[in-house]
């Protein structure tokens, strides 16, 4: 019975959600590699417009520079000295004026000029590369050839935007032809040098890299965003969903335990109807038969009177099982529990005097009326001083109380506690169960009785207790 309620409850836990938690994880790793891949898509097309401008952007630079060496250095140059020889200081000078003056003001990293008659650096606005052999590669030779041609020399990564890593460096070289013009200023096919132009990106290259690496945190928050809202509702969802599963279990437990009640209260209901008339007639019969002894035979009248103690025990014994097992109509009137407390314990108190019980009270005098059936609660109560009786067998204390609840002000505790011998856990779990009793005497049903009423009231009963020391009810009803 037991392995099938635990595979029961195995099957009802509550997993619904983990698929839809699978899906989350899921569909966050898919969003942050898509961003990725976005990023990267994004950042290159931004990579490639801002390349084909600064290279249409230097090609123009450099074709001005071509015009303007050829305007005011070539054609001078060659009227005044009848040659271009730039060994000579003076030329050298005034070539270099002339492409300082030109590139003054714009994005110009260097300037340099090749020899078309072999790879050497002729001029360049970097002194340490004058005179340089073989440093114009394939872009050289394609511009000897009447090609335009650009080269990027980039270490640019999102890496390089971290504290302490290398700067960024973007160059971009664009290798023009430099050609001879006619008296008309016409270009001809005259080639006589490669110019190159080097523009310093690293700035602009920078701005992609951030540019990229804000959409990637811009989605990463928006996502993450989006996530942890996922998140919430999924396991709000879990606990929500937990809670009814658990509320359903405990229905189902407590539909089990009604059902079983029912059927036994209909069968306790059916025998102790059968043996009350029985019942009824043996104590007439002994009654009778006591008042005859006393007459006639005096000294066996106790046999008569153990008959009818013995009677009044098993006929109250068969009222309890009656009380359990009849369904209770609540009658409900307003009255104050402190003085129904007050009428239970005048009743007991010839118990509580040969017991050797002392009573205490600590009443709230501003309690106000509540709605109750005060016969039942009067039967709920009494079965629990009883019970407090019992457990102190050699005499204590017995201390009762009533208070508002600190939670919900609308709301009565009861506190009914005892000095006894106290209850053990394991004990603790049975004390509410029909039929249970650790005393040789006794049916076992007054706490079951006080609970069923109590909870008839849309009350609650909670026990604490310590071996050796004592027990306590705590009982909450509705003040209103």
């Amino acid at each position: 019975m037991m392995t099938n309620r635990s595979q029961k409850s195995q099957i009802d836990s509550p997993r619904p959600f983990r698929l839809v938690k699978f899906f989350s994880f899921t569909g966050l790793g898919l969003v942050l590699i898509t961003t990725m891949v976005l990023s990267w898509v994004i950042s290159n097309y931004a990579k490639k417009v801002m390349l084909e401008r600064s290279e249409s952007y230097s090609l123009l630079l450099a074709e001005h520079v071509n015009r303007q060496v050829f305007l005011q250095f070539v054609l001078p140059t060659a009227l005044r000295y009848g040659e271009i020889a730039l060994r000579n200081p003076t030329q050298f000078k005034t070539l270099d004026t002339v492409i300082r003056n030109t590139t003054e003001g714009l994005k110009v990293d260097s300037v340099t000029i090749f020899d078309s008659k072999e790879n050497i650096i002729s001029y360049s606005t970097i002194a340490e590369e004058v005179g340089v052999r073989n440093a114009g590669g394939k872009e050289y030779e394609r511009a000897l050839n009447g090609i335009n041609s650009s080269l990027l020399m980039s270490s640019a990564s999102l890496l390089n935007l971290l504290p302490g890593s290398e700067p960024i460096s973007s160059k971009l070289m664009t290798y023009i032809p430099f050609r001879r013009e006619n008296p008309l200023s016409e270009r001809t096919d005259d080639i006589m040098g490669v110019t190159k132009v080097v523009q310093d990106l690293s700035d602009d290259m920078e701005a992609v890299l951030r540019l990229q690496l804000t959409i990637i945190l811009v989605s990463i928050l928006i996502m993450g965003t989006l996530f942890f809202i996922l998140t919430q509702i999924v396991t709000k969802a879990d606990q929500i969903n937990e809670a009814r599963a658990k509320e359903r279990r405990r229905l189902e437990d407590k539909l089990l335990h009604a059902e079983r009640l029912a059927t036994l209260g209909e069968m306790v209901a059916s025998v102790s109807h059968e043996i009350k008339n029985p019942l009824g007639i043996i104590l007439s019969t002994a009654e009778i038969l006591n008042k005859r002894l006393r007459e006639q035979a005096p000294t066996s009248k106790h046999l008569a009177e153990i008959i009818i103690t013995e009677t009044s025990r098993l006929d109250d014994i068969v009222r309890e099982f009656l009380d359990f097992a009849r369904p209770q109509v609540l009658q409900f009137t307003k009255g104050l529990i402190n003085d129904l407390l007050v009428k239970v314990e005048q009743f007991m108190q010839p118990e509580f005097t040969k017991n050797q019980i002392t009573v205490t009270n600590d009443f709230n005098e501003k309690l106000k009326p509540i709605n109750m059936d005060q016969n039942l609660l009067y039967r709920a109560f009494l079965n629990l001083f009883i019970n407090a009786v019992q457990a102190m067998p050699e005499g204590g204390t017995l201390s009762i109380s009533t208070s508002l609840s600190t939670e919900e002000k609308k709301k009565v505790v009861i506190c009914i506690k005892d000095t006894g011998v106290g209850i053990s856990k394991e004990k603790m779990a049975m004390i509410f169960t029909p039929f249970y009793t650790d005393k040789n005497r006794g049916t076992g049903l007054g706490l079951a009785i006080a609970k069923n009423i109590i909870e008839e009231h849309s009350g609650s009963i909670t026990v604490t207790s310590e071996i050796g020391k004592g027990t306590s009810f705590i009982i909450t009803l509705a003040q209103q």
